[in-house]
Protein backbone atom coordinates (compact mmCIF):
# COMPACT_ATOMS: atom_id res chain seq x y z
CA UNK A 1 0.00 0.00 0.00
CA UNK A 2 1.74 3.48 -1.00
CA UNK A 3 0.95 6.58 -2.75
CA UNK A 4 -0.47 6.27 -6.28
CA UNK A 5 -1.21 7.73 -9.21
CA UNK A 6 -5.17 7.42 -10.06
CA UNK A 7 -4.27 4.86 -12.55
CA UNK A 8 -2.20 3.23 -9.74
CA UNK A 9 1.38 3.63 -10.73
CA UNK A 10 3.46 5.73 -8.53
CA UNK A 11 4.14 9.20 -9.47
CA UNK A 12 7.26 10.94 -10.45
CA UNK A 13 9.31 11.96 -7.42
CA UNK A 14 6.84 10.21 -5.57
CA UNK A 15 7.54 6.74 -5.41
CA UNK A 16 7.98 5.71 -1.98
CA UNK A 17 5.61 3.37 -0.76
CA UNK A 18 4.12 3.29 2.51
CA UNK A 19 3.77 -0.22 4.37
CA UNK A 20 0.88 0.70 6.73
CA UNK A 21 0.38 -3.21 7.63
CA UNK A 22 4.08 -2.58 9.20
CA UNK A 23 4.55 -3.30 12.65
CA UNK A 24 7.17 -1.46 13.13
CA UNK A 25 6.84 1.86 15.75
CA UNK A 26 5.72 4.93 14.32
CA UNK A 27 8.43 7.61 13.44
CA UNK A 28 8.04 11.31 15.26
CA UNK A 29 9.13 12.75 11.56
CA UNK A 30 6.38 12.48 8.88
CA UNK A 31 6.88 11.64 5.35
CA UNK A 32 6.47 15.08 3.59
CA UNK A 33 4.34 15.41 0.03
CA UNK A 34 4.20 18.26 -1.60
CA UNK A 35 3.10 19.38 -5.26
CA UNK A 36 2.01 22.88 -6.53
CA UNK A 37 -0.39 24.39 -3.93
CA UNK A 38 0.02 20.93 -2.00
CA UNK A 39 1.47 20.62 1.32
CA UNK A 40 0.64 16.93 3.20
CA UNK A 41 2.47 15.38 5.83
CA UNK A 42 1.68 11.61 6.80
CA UNK A 43 2.70 9.49 10.04
CA UNK A 44 1.98 5.99 8.77
CA UNK A 45 0.51 4.13 11.83
CA UNK A 46 0.83 6.92 13.97
CA UNK A 47 -1.74 6.18 16.95
CA UNK A 48 -0.83 2.74 18.70
CA UNK A 49 -3.96 0.80 19.84
CA UNK A 50 -6.14 2.01 17.30
CA UNK A 51 -9.02 -0.87 17.92
CA UNK A 52 -8.62 0.20 21.49
CA UNK A 53 -9.59 3.84 20.46
CA UNK A 54 -12.12 3.12 17.42
CA UNK A 55 -14.32 0.52 20.06
CA UNK A 56 -14.38 4.01 22.40
CA UNK A 57 -15.22 6.20 19.79
CA UNK A 58 -17.93 3.71 17.77
CA UNK A 59 -19.59 3.30 21.59
CA UNK A 60 -19.31 6.88 23.28
CA UNK A 61 -19.89 9.18 20.87
CA UNK A 62 -23.21 10.73 19.55
CA UNK A 63 -23.39 9.64 16.22
CA UNK A 64 -26.17 10.86 13.29
CA UNK A 65 -26.99 10.65 10.07
CA UNK A 66 -27.77 14.08 8.49
CA UNK A 67 -29.61 15.15 5.51
CA UNK A 68 -27.75 17.38 3.01
CA UNK A 69 -28.88 19.37 0.56
CA UNK A 70 -27.53 18.99 -3.16
CA UNK A 71 -28.39 20.74 -6.30
CA UNK A 72 -31.92 21.14 -5.10
CA UNK A 73 -31.86 17.59 -3.58
CA UNK A 74 -32.10 16.44 -0.06
CA UNK A 75 -30.92 13.35 0.89
CA UNK A 76 -29.16 11.14 3.55
CA UNK A 77 -25.73 11.76 4.15
CA UNK A 78 -23.76 8.40 3.15
CA UNK A 79 -21.90 8.06 6.17
CA UNK A 80 -22.23 8.89 9.91
CA UNK A 81 -20.63 12.44 11.62
CA UNK A 82 -20.78 14.06 14.92
CA UNK A 83 -19.80 17.57 15.00
CA UNK A 84 -17.49 18.72 18.48
CA UNK A 85 -15.94 21.53 19.78
CA UNK A 86 -15.51 24.84 21.91
CA UNK A 87 -18.40 27.03 22.25
CA UNK A 88 -19.23 29.16 19.49
CA UNK A 89 -17.62 26.89 17.23
CA UNK A 90 -20.55 26.54 14.36
CA UNK A 91 -20.34 24.92 10.88
CA UNK A 92 -22.87 24.13 8.35
CA UNK A 93 -21.98 22.71 5.01
CA UNK A 94 -24.77 22.19 1.75
CA UNK A 95 -27.77 22.75 4.09
CA UNK A 96 -26.01 20.46 7.22
CA UNK A 97 -26.30 22.28 10.37
CA UNK A 98 -23.66 20.50 12.68
CA UNK A 99 -25.25 21.17 16.14
CA UNK A 100 -22.06 21.56 18.14
CA UNK A 101 -21.48 18.15 21.03
CA UNK A 102 -19.20 18.55 24.26
CA UNK A 103 -15.56 16.98 23.97
CA UNK A 104 -15.98 13.79 25.12
CA UNK A 105 -12.71 12.45 27.52
CA UNK A 106 -11.44 10.12 24.63
CA UNK A 107 -11.63 12.83 21.96
CA UNK A 108 -10.31 15.15 24.45
CA UNK A 109 -7.29 12.82 25.00
CA UNK A 110 -6.62 12.16 21.14
CA UNK A 111 -6.92 15.95 20.32
CA UNK A 112 -4.48 16.60 22.54
CA UNK A 113 -1.97 13.88 21.26
CA UNK A 114 -2.68 15.32 17.93
CA UNK A 115 -2.54 18.82 19.01
CA UNK A 116 1.71 18.02 19.85
CA UNK A 117 2.37 16.21 17.57
CA UNK A 118 1.17 18.75 14.61
CA UNK A 119 2.29 22.01 16.22
CA UNK A 120 -1.06 23.47 16.26
CA UNK A 121 -4.49 24.38 18.64
CA UNK A 122 -7.63 23.21 16.65
CA UNK A 123 -10.97 24.31 18.53
CA UNK A 124 -13.15 21.81 16.79
CA UNK A 125 -13.32 18.33 15.01
CA UNK A 126 -16.07 16.52 12.41
CA UNK A 127 -15.91 12.59 13.16
CA UNK A 128 -17.09 10.54 10.64
CA UNK A 129 -18.33 6.72 10.53
CA UNK A 130 -17.63 4.91 7.05
CA UNK A 131 -19.71 2.19 8.71
CA UNK A 132 -18.73 -0.56 5.25
CA UNK A 133 -17.43 0.28 2.20
CA UNK A 134 -20.82 1.58 0.78
CA UNK A 135 -20.50 4.97 2.71
CA UNK A 136 -18.46 7.51 0.96
CA UNK A 137 -17.10 11.17 0.56
CA UNK A 138 -17.56 13.26 -2.40
CA UNK A 139 -15.03 14.94 -4.20
CA UNK A 140 -15.29 18.77 -2.27
CA UNK A 141 -12.41 20.73 -0.32
CA UNK A 142 -12.89 22.28 3.37
CA UNK A 143 -13.19 25.85 2.01
CA UNK A 144 -16.09 27.24 3.99
CA UNK A 145 -15.98 30.75 5.55
CA UNK A 146 -15.84 29.15 8.92
CA UNK A 147 -12.58 27.38 8.58
CA UNK A 148 -8.91 29.30 9.46
CA UNK A 149 -7.49 29.56 5.75
CA UNK A 150 -4.29 29.57 7.33
CA UNK A 151 -4.53 26.52 9.66
CA UNK A 152 -3.47 23.06 9.03
CA UNK A 153 -6.21 20.48 8.85
CA UNK A 154 -5.02 17.21 10.54
CA UNK A 155 -6.97 13.61 9.90
CA UNK A 156 -6.51 10.64 11.87
CA UNK A 157 -8.25 7.40 10.50
CA UNK A 158 -8.88 4.25 12.23
CA UNK A 159 -9.95 1.08 11.04
CA UNK A 160 -10.18 -0.30 7.61
CA UNK A 161 -7.66 0.79 4.96
CA UNK A 162 -10.07 3.67 2.61
CA UNK A 163 -8.43 5.13 -0.39
CA UNK A 164 -7.89 8.93 0.50
CA UNK A 165 -7.70 10.32 -2.85
CA UNK A 166 -6.99 14.33 -3.92
CA UNK A 167 -7.45 16.37 -7.23
CA UNK A 168 -6.05 19.48 -8.19
CA UNK A 169 -9.26 21.62 -7.94
CA UNK A 170 -8.59 23.56 -11.05
CA UNK A 171 -10.10 22.05 -13.96
CA UNK A 172 -7.39 22.63 -16.61
CA UNK A 173 -5.47 20.43 -14.45
CA UNK A 174 -5.49 17.01 -16.20
CA UNK A 175 -7.23 13.68 -14.37
CA UNK A 176 -3.33 11.90 -13.91
CA UNK A 177 -3.21 14.38 -11.37
CA UNK A 178 -5.01 12.66 -9.23
CA UNK A 179 -3.44 11.11 -6.37
CA UNK A 180 -4.36 8.41 -4.07
CA UNK A 181 -3.62 7.36 -0.21
CA UNK A 182 -4.63 3.87 1.51
CA UNK A 183 -5.74 5.80 5.04
CA UNK A 184 -6.27 3.66 8.04
CA UNK A 185 -4.84 1.85 11.37
CA UNK A 186 -4.12 4.99 13.00
CA UNK A 187 -2.70 7.38 10.07
CA UNK A 188 -2.05 10.74 10.82
CA UNK A 189 -2.45 12.99 7.80
CA UNK A 190 -2.29 16.72 7.71
CA UNK A 191 -2.88 18.77 4.93
CA UNK A 192 -1.17 22.17 5.37
CA UNK A 193 -2.14 26.10 4.00
CA UNK A 194 -2.68 26.18 0.93
CA UNK A 195 -4.03 22.33 0.22
CA UNK A 196 -7.46 23.35 0.46
CA UNK A 197 -7.67 26.37 -2.04
CA UNK A 198 -5.75 24.04 -4.41
CA UNK A 199 -6.85 20.46 -3.99
CA UNK A 200 -10.39 18.63 -3.48
CA UNK A 201 -10.40 15.34 -1.74
CA UNK A 202 -12.82 12.31 -1.42
CA UNK A 203 -13.15 9.11 -0.07
CA UNK A 204 -14.91 6.41 -2.56
CA UNK A 205 -17.14 3.77 -2.43
CA UNK A 206 -15.09 0.34 -2.16
CA UNK A 207 -18.11 -2.11 -2.04
CA UNK A 208 -17.01 -5.23 -0.67
CA UNK A 209 -15.48 -4.11 1.99
CA UNK A 210 -17.40 -4.70 5.06
CA UNK A 211 -15.38 -3.37 7.77
CA UNK A 212 -15.70 0.17 9.51
CA UNK A 213 -13.56 3.09 9.11
CA UNK A 214 -13.71 6.31 11.46
CA UNK A 215 -12.04 9.53 10.11
CA UNK A 216 -11.09 12.02 13.06
CA UNK A 217 -10.44 15.65 11.21
CA UNK A 218 -9.54 18.29 13.56
CA UNK A 219 -10.14 21.69 12.12
CA UNK A 220 -9.54 25.51 13.45
CA UNK A 221 -13.01 27.58 13.16
CA UNK A 222 -12.92 31.76 13.27
CA UNK A 223 -16.10 32.63 15.33
CA UNK A 224 -15.81 36.00 13.63
CA UNK A 225 -16.50 34.27 9.75
CA UNK A 226 -19.56 32.24 11.07
CA UNK A 227 -22.73 32.04 8.96
CA UNK A 228 -25.62 32.27 11.24
CA UNK A 229 -27.07 29.37 9.85
CA UNK A 230 -30.52 28.35 11.94
CA UNK A 231 -30.89 24.84 13.03
CA UNK A 232 -33.42 22.34 11.38
CA UNK A 233 -37.09 22.59 13.53
CA UNK A 234 -37.31 19.32 15.46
Amino acid sequence: MGFQDGAGRAKDGMSHQLNLLDSSPASDQPVRWERSGLHLRHWPRWLDQQEHWLAALERDVPWKQEQITLWGRTHPLPRLTCWMGDPGCCYSYSGVYNTIEPWTATVQDLRQRVEEQVGWSFNSLLLNLYRDGRDKLDWHADDEPELDPAAPIASLSLGACRSFRLRPASPDRQPADTLSFELGQGDLLVMDPPTQEHWQHQVPQRLRLQQPRLNLTFRSIRPQAIRHAEPPAR
